[in-house]
């Protein structure tokens, strides 16, 4: 019964993480935002240590729950070890413990965390990487699912349904999310949960606290007949049947061990202080303080850390290329470029969930997927703070539609030798009318021609100007993003 109850849980959750990447309608996110600001890494990132505290001491009451019910990359690994099962059953064997790599892994992580080399390590963050694979993967086939029901429901006559546009935002997420979902689904089928309990960062953190936690599953060496069925079924590898043995902290509370045991050898409840040092998992004495250590180092370190296609009235329409700006333009409330890169996971929920586009993942080494705004497919408006509601880690401050309307993020420029009034000598109003803060006003050049110019301190840099500018490779006028935002 403990088992179908946790997989019930762990699918819930798994559907509902998967279904706030896929959602296009906005409706999910009312009501299952929530479960995306109770993964660890974004929490502890926010400084949210309500949900910090609280996962803890969950850890700390029942083992590594979160692993196994909680965390979305946890519950795609257990996909895959459930179909490497029907191919080979009872393949698991109990493997003694990578301790030296697992918190050799953690320190380079908080390492390169306190360094701000932050592109490099999100790779490896779990609901971070799962983020990447549903936005980048999962995504377009629910879209082309959706627009062959929309097409196959207008044939009835029917228009419950509606096509969406199926979206790529970059070679790199894309190259990315493929390679991670590869090699986490490949190592999951075959060797189950070795990537939470060898790569996974907020694995091994939770494995130290899962050591002390109260209920767990323990064997009864005097019921136990030592078939090892509790051992081949294990997906974390943790269940020494022959010693009658639990390394507790790589055991995600999966429950299959009890259900596998027909001898009524293990139970899952309170442990019992024992007097021979052999009844937990065997540990390496001299390696206690080491660990100790290392998971307090990591601890303060993280806490620390903590469309529509407009053609402007053109016959000839050419594809509009991205203009090279000296600073990206970040969302709304993200405050500043250093304060957005310490705590983005580039999970990029704010991405797959922008009603207007305009989100997508940059391409640069140093601030590499985490989002910034493009406006070649659309602009940032003014009453939209979709972004800012949905951020699970605190680089996007939640603002208001008031606050939004007067916070700063970038600046236009207008760029003389592209601008059709000086170079075809037509007469365009296209930025000064679609401008929502009347930054831009045309003014009379000498030799007659109306060209805009831009009053920089009304401009909130919301990218309107560039996106209906019909000049073309490049706009007459962009938006130079600001590395620190402020209020006008």
């Amino acid at each position: 019964m403990l088992r179908k109850i946790r997989v019930i849980i762990a699918v819930l959750f798994f559907i509902g993480i998967t279904l706030l990447f896929l959602d296009f309608t906005g409706m999910v996110q009312l009501w299952l935002g929530w479960m995306a600001k109770i993964q660890f890494l974004p929490a502890l990132l926010a400084c949210n240590f309500v949900i910090v505290a609280g996962l803890l001491m969950l850890t700390l009451l029942f083992g590594r729950v979160y692993c196994s019910v909680i965390c979305p990359l946890g519950g795609m690994q257990d996909v895959f070890s459930w179909l490497g099962g029907k191919v080979k059953k009872g393949r698991f064997r109990y493997r003694k413990p990578h301790t030296w790599l697992r918190y050799g892994i953690l320190c380079l992580f908080v390492l390169l965390m306190l360094a701000g080399v932050h592109s490099l390590v999100m790779l490896i963050a779990p609901y971070s990487a799962y983020g990447r694979i549903a936005s980048q993967l999962f995504a377009p086939l629910y879209a082309w699912g959706n627009n062959g029901l929309a097409a196959l429901a207008e044939h009835f006559g029917s228009y419950a349904f509606y096509p969406v546009e199926v979206r790529t935002v970059g070679v790199s997420a894309l190259v990315v999310a493929a390679l991670t979902f590869v090699v986490v689904a490949a190592w999951s089928f075959k060797s189950g949960r070795m990537w939470c309990n060898t790569i996974c960062p907020v694995g091994t953190v939770l494995g130290f606290v899962s050591r002390f936690s109260l209920f767990k599953p323990i064997i009864d060496n005097t019921k136990c007949v030592h078939c090892g069925r509790c051992e081949k079924n294990c997906k974390a590898s943790c269940v020494d049947s022959g010693n009658c043995l639990v390394d507790y902290s790589r055991c995600v509370g999966c429950m299959d061990c009890l259900e596998q045991c027909h001898a009524g050898a293990i139970r899952y409840g309170l442990r019992k202080k024992v007097k021979n040092p052999q009844s937990s998992a065997p540990a390496d004495g001299s390696r206690r303080d080491f660990l100790k250590v290392s998971a307090l180092v990591a601890g303060g370190a993280l806490l620390e850390s903590a469309s529509l296609k407009v053609d402007g009235g053109l016959a000839v329409i050419e594809e509009k290329k991205r203009p090279v700006r000296s600073n990206p333009v970040r969302p709304a409330g993200s405050m500043d470029c250093r304060h957005f890169e310490r705590h983005c996971t580039a999970c990029m929920l704010c991405v797959s969930n922008c009603p207007q586009k305009v989100l997508t993942p940059s391409s640069k080494l140093d601030t590499m997927l985490t989002p910034e705004l493009d406006f070649t497919k659309g602009f940032c408006r003014p009453e939209c703070t979709r972004c800012s509601e949905l951020c699970p880690t605190g680089a996007i401050h939640r603002v208001t539609v008031e606050e939004k309307s007067s916070i700063q993020t970038g600046h236009a420029v207008w760029v003389a030798e592209n601008c059709i009034a000086n170079r075809d000598g037509v007469h365009c109003e296209a930025c000064s009318g679609h401008c929502p803060s009347g930054a831009i006003q045309l003014v009379r050049q000498e030799n007659g021609r109306m060209v805009p110019a831009v009053d920089s301190e009304r401009c909130i840099g919301c990218g309107a100007c560039e996106y209906y500018c019909p000049a073309r490779p490049f706009a007459a006028i962009y938006v130079e993003g600001h590395v620190a935002h402020r209020i006008i």
